[in-house]
């Protein structure tokens, strides 16, 4: 085919053309014949990307020639990346290895935000040979925040036993009509959901990304200026807080690319209009109870669901250390949280009576992804990405992972700190990101639509918790971070049950409606 041999003709040619826009747009110009579409050429810093898009495009493309060359493409230091993405043929040229080499110094960043993302990409930044900066206003902040933990993230993150205060391996769903089920029996011995306080681990991460370099600094970001070319810095503006003093000094600091790491509210989405998103409300008590009552939680956590708790969301009690987490939250009716709030402990007043409130915490979740989430050689992580999910409102290891696969990038793609990066670099993490928890945001999105929506769902959402391979399937994919594929004949049963869970439901509410009409 014509198309095969002009790829293949320009494929070896592209290696010894320099990564200058214009030849890199001319080599890419020539693989194309016009007949097979509209060519389209957007650039990004010393990245290139190059569109041919037409309506069955794949199949014209399909010779050997077309796919036989891909993987010499891909080989080649230049064109890094070549992707089949629906019905176009998507090129990405990049410099790669043949960015610019920083003379005398490493690649410096700065990571704004000192949670789980942040401390995350710090430490690995740091180990990866770049000059490190953690920005972080509130060295003992705590977030409020469930705090649940999944196993997978203990061992990945080689966190210690002793920032954990329980190891849950009991849990109670609640339904509006109080019926308990018990969920966790599929369990084995060595498998557990860890519940910390954000201000221990936290700490933890922040104290360790120190212990590889990285310089912690007790600073309030404010805003960016944007470098006035490709190889020129940023300037953060900040004021640095030295503990003496609740007024801080001005301060400028000079880096090469930014993590944005600083939760929902944050200011670097902001200096990049990464767009907004929705996003809940969360209201959280910190709850001293009686120890004969703490007891009772030693291992033990509660989720309540109905409309009483949450429209849309569910009511919770975790055990920490010495005392337990009662909290809500909720998206479509955030004016009404303390009503919600109210309803949750009075749901839980049996367990927690005589108790103390001991603080009280709120704070936004977001509910999606923000629209933009890098843009030049800035790149949002965590909350600030917008990585909490739905259903569960997880966002703890996802926060610390995330980080950790920004760094990452950033470390090879500047070749452990020798060379700049560039916003071809960042995507990589993107790519990635989007490719292995994309299914994961999907399915737990359809579960909060289907299950949360009334009460009648909720009560066939606690029933269906009943089934030992719900249980199964769930603590699996939760534990360990994946969607777990499942039986296909229990699959099946798993269908029929929850359709006959939900007539149920329904078929009570329309007789309890007859009876009060």
């Amino acid at each position: 085919m014509a198309s095969a041999n002009l790829l293949g003709s320009s494929s070896l040619s592209l290696a010894t053309h320099s990564t200058t826009k214009t030849t890199a747009a001319s080599a890419f110009l020539s693989l194309f014949h016009p007949k097979f579409g509209r060519s389209a050429i957007s650039y990004s810093d010393r990245s290139l990307t190059a569109v041919v898009a037409a309506a069955g495009i794949q199949k014209r493309l399909s010779g050997n020639g077309f796919f036989g060359n891909i993987e010499a493409f891909r080989r080649n230091e230049v064109c890094k990346r070549v992707e089949i993405v629906k019905d176009m043929v998507v090129v990405r040229i990049f410099a790669g290895m043949n960015s610019r080499k920083l003379e005398g110094r490493k690649l410096r960043v700065a990571v704004v935000g000192g949670g789980p993302a942040g401390g995350s990409a710090a430490e690995t930044l740091a180990k990866g040979g770049i000059e490190t900066f953690l920005f972080e206003r509130k060295l003992d902040n705590a977030k409020p925040c469930g705090g649940a933990i999944p196993l997978c993230m203990v061992g990945e993150f080689d966190l210690p036993q002793d920032i954990i205060d329980r190891k849950v391996t009991k849990m109670k769903m609640i339904s509006p009509s109080n019926v308990a089920v018990d969920v966790g029996r599929t369990l084995n011995e060595n498998e557990y959901i860890g519940m910390v306080r954000r201000e221990v681990l936290d700490s933890y991460m922040r104290d360790r990304a120190a212990s590889f370099g990285a310089q912690v600094i007790n600073g309030l970001y404010l805003r960016m200026e944007a470098p006035k070319d490709e190889d020129s810095p940023y300037v953060l503006h900040y004021t640095r807080y030295d503990g003496k003093s609740k007024v801080g000094t001005p301060s400028k600091l000079e880096v090469d690319a930014i993590v944005g790491a600083d939760g929902a509210n944050s200011r670097v989405a902001k200096d990049i209009d990464a767009g907004d998103y929705d996003y809940a409300i969360a209201f959280q008590e910190r709850i001293k109870i009686p120890d004969e009552k703490m007891a009772y939680y030693e291992n033990l956590a509660e989720m309540y669901v109905g409309a009483d708790v949450s429209p849309d969301f569910y009511g919770w009690v975790f055990p920490k250390c010495d005392h337990v987490a009662v909290g809500t939250g909720t998206v479509i009716d955030k004016p009404a949280i303390k009503k919600y709030q109210t309803a949750t402990r009075n749901r839980a007043k049996d367990k927690i009576e005589g108790g103390k409130i001991i603080r009280v915490e709120a704070h936004p979740i977001p509910e999606h992804p923000r629209p933009r989430r890098v843009k030049d050689r800035v790149a949002l992580v965590g909350d600030a990405a917008g990585y909490v999910t739905k259903c569960s409102g997880e966002g703890i290891y996802f926060a610390a992972k995330s980080g950790r696969m920004c760094a990452e990038a950033i470390v090879e793609g500047s070749a452990f700190g020798q060379r700049m990066i560039n916003e071809a670099d960042l995507r990589t993490y993107l790519r990635k990101w989007d490719n292995k928890y994309w299914p994961t945001y999907k399915v737990l999105d359809i579960l909060q639509k289907l299950f949360y929506r009334s009460n009648p769902a909720r009560e066939a959402f606690v029933e269906m918790c009943a089934d030992e391979y719900v249980q199964k399937m769930t603590f699996d994919s939760y534990l360990y971070k994946t969607v777990v594929p499942g039986n296909p004949l229990d699959d099946l049963k798993l269908a029929v049950n929850t359709i006959g869970s939900l007539v149920r439901a329904y078929a009570l509410r329309n007789e309890s409606l007859k009876a009060t009409a």
